[in-house]
């Protein structure tokens, strides 16, 4: 039984992939915005299989929420061997974060970083802990400004949704490289064409099941062939090459210390 946290579960591909990996007998946090939604989507997952689901919140779109859902983690858990940034939004306007982060980069890949690195330590006490990060296939079309990075010159829903998980995987490169000389690994993924929420906000189609969008995050926590595999982008579950922005070391490098440098406040 590994201890799984799966961020952005009570709907959509999260919340299909905590149900597969109570199904499969793991011990599920399942993450929700706030506690009444984190609770209904637990009691919809215990009926799912032998595994445990257990119920942590907090807003992504908030720092302060974002560590104390860490600090949850810590408690609840108390240990975690993987952990799946699976949350996303897609945003038509520009929103700005309390924070006064632009919202698609705020939950996307702000937050992803900030949960990710207060929760290391937790990570680093397991044996061959994992951290999956969902992209998607939008980040070839990502062109990073770091002028831009708020929406402050301009805002374009799509352009900002790709820029976002083009970030998610040169966070995943970083995080590998950092983490070279420790059991952990780090990879991220394309899930596919799913029938989300999000899907319908940002391009207004149908896709495939929910079902089918969790099979590439469960394949990198749990399958035993990826087990020494890190810093790498998946496409239904083979190691693909993700775009030529996405391999660039120096934006890697640039987009790691801009993150760190807005995320200093709440960075223990």
């Amino acid at each position: 039984m590994k201890t799984i946290l799966v961020t952005g579960s009570t709907d959509g591909i999260g919340l299909a992939t905590a149900s597969q990996l109570v199904q499969r007998g793991h011990r599920v946090l399942i993450h929700g915005r706030n506690q009444e939604k984190a609770k209904l989507a637990t009691s919809k997952v215990m009926t799912a299989g032998s595994g445990q689901a257990l119920p942590v919140w907090g807003d992504l779109s908030m720092m302060s929420e974002v560590v104390e859902l860490a600090n949850q983690v810590k408690k609840v858990g108390p240990e975690l061997d993987i952990l799946i940034n699976n949350a996303g939004v897609y945003m038509n306007q520009k929103k700005l974060s309390k924070d006064g982060f632009e919202m698609t980069f705020c939950v996307n890949h702000l937050a992803v970083h900030l949960l990710t690195h207060e929760l290391l330590p937790l990570l680093k006490t397991r044996p061959r802990a994992r951290i999956v990060t969902v992209s998607s296939i939008a980040h070839q079309k990502g062109h990073l400004d770091f002028d831009n990075l708020n929406g402050q010159k301009h805002f374009d829903g799509y352009e900002a949704y790709s820029v976002s998980k083009l970030c998610n995987v040169l966070f995943t490169r970083a995080l590998a490289a950092i983490l070279k000389n420790s059991p952990i690994t780090a990879n991220c993924l394309h899930p596919g064409v799913i029938d989300t929420k999000l899907l319908h906000a940002g391009f207004q189609i149908q896709g495939d099941t929910t079902e089918k969008g969790s099979e590439g995050s469960i394949f990198l926590a749990l399958d035993p062939t990826v087990e020494s595999t890190t810093g790498g982008y998946f496409v239904n579950n083979k190691l693909t090459y993700p775009s030529r922005l996405a391999q660039d070391d120096n934006l890697t490098v640039q987009l790691w210390k801009k993150s760190e440098e807005l995320l200093r406040p709440w960075l223990s």
